[in-house]
């Protein structure tokens, strides 16, 4: 049986035009939400975690010289926007869907409630959460660990450009390895580029595998959600 329950994070550019790598790009937001409402059909619930780095990223160079807590705060605003874009996208697939957040926006979402959103995993729906954990400091990597946790997800899927986790920066370095399978602590001891150090703790504490796939691959979203083996397992 494939997995039921996962938390997917979705990354800026999931949402951005591939060739400006910013904005909101209707046609990829499209590509997404149609893998993920296909694969939704077949009975998985799916959370999905958004970041907000294709309109604003806290840690940038726009936000030099800018408070910390002031630029978390309008990145998080950013992933609301996301959040909003891709809920259109997948009600329109024909997966019902709601958009949760940890910042107090009523008009235009819920406020993020555990067992609410665990209710609505249960009835169908996918929950897409939005506003990081509503507190700076912290990236929404660490938001998908925190939400995967909470809701009792069986495993994290982080969505890059890249296929998976590799030994060295595939950028610099064009000999390194793609490793299949590497532990929490290689992550956290090697200081490979999987997630922030928060998010892989928060793993590792709860015993969450974390599967980094290249999104960019048609049919790869869809294929970690069933629980097929791409990319990269942290565990």
């Amino acid at each position: 049986m494939g997995i039921r329950r996962v938390v997917l994070k979705l990354s800026g550019e999931a949402f951005a035009d591939p060739e400006l790598n910013y904005g909101i790009d209707p046609k990829t937001v499209e590509r997404v939400a149609a893998e993920i409402a296909g694969v939704h059909r077949e009975g998985h619930e799916i959370g999905i975690v958004v970041g907000g780095g294709n309109i604003f990223r806290g840690m940038s160079s726009t936000a030099k010289g800018m408070d910390r807590a002031a630029a978390d705060y309008m990145g998080m605003l950013a992933t609301v926007l996301n959040a909003m874009a891709l809920r259109d996208a997948l009600e329109r697939a024909g997966s019902p869907c709601r958009v949760q957040t940890a910042i107090n926006i009523q008009q235009v979402a819920e406020p993020y409630l555990r067992l609410r959103a665990i209710r609505h995993l249960e009835k169908g729906r996918i929950v897409v959460f939005a506003g990081g954990t509503g507190n700076p400091f912290f990236t929404t990597d660490t938001t998908a660990a925190l939400r995967a946790a909470e809701i009792g997800a069986d495993v994290v899927l982080k969505a890059t450009r890249v296929d998976g986790v590799y030994d060295a920066d595939p950028e610099e370095h064009p000999d390194a390895s793609l490793l299949h399978d590497i532990t929490y602590m290689d992550v956290l001891s090697q200081r490979l580029n999987v997630m922030d150090s928060t998010a892989i703790t928060m793993c590792m504490d709860n015993a969450l595998p974390i599967r980094v796939f290249n999104m960019m691959i048609p049919g790869t979203i869809a294929a970690a959600i069933r629980g097929e083996d791409v990319g990269t397992l942290v565990h």
